[in-house]
């Protein structure tokens, strides 16, 4: 999860999360249109995945959460349920 200068959080996959961040920083084509009203400020949480499916279902498990959940998740206070 990336947190923007407003506040929100952004949620995708990567396979190599510092490289994906910089993009989003500098602002590039490959960017998320997500950061044009507010540039990303800093990556606050990740995890690693065994493989692309099951990060495709935990991005869209987080996708769901409520933003005082993910908040939790990133302060280190809950973790993400386990996928069925």
């Amino acid at each position: 999860m990336v947190r923007a200068e407003n506040g929100h959080l952004y949620t995708g996959i990567s396979t190599d999360p510092e490289r994906r961040f910089q993009e989003h920083v500098s602002g590039s084509r490959r960017s998320a249109r997500f950061f044009n009203r507010s540039p990303a400020q800093a990556l606050v949480w990740r995890q690693v995945c065994a493989d692309h499916s099951e990060a495709l279902r935990r991005e869209i498990a987080l996708k769901k959460l409520a933003k005082k959940v993910k908040e939790a998740l990133i302060a280190g206070v809950c973790e993400l349920p386990e996928l069925v």
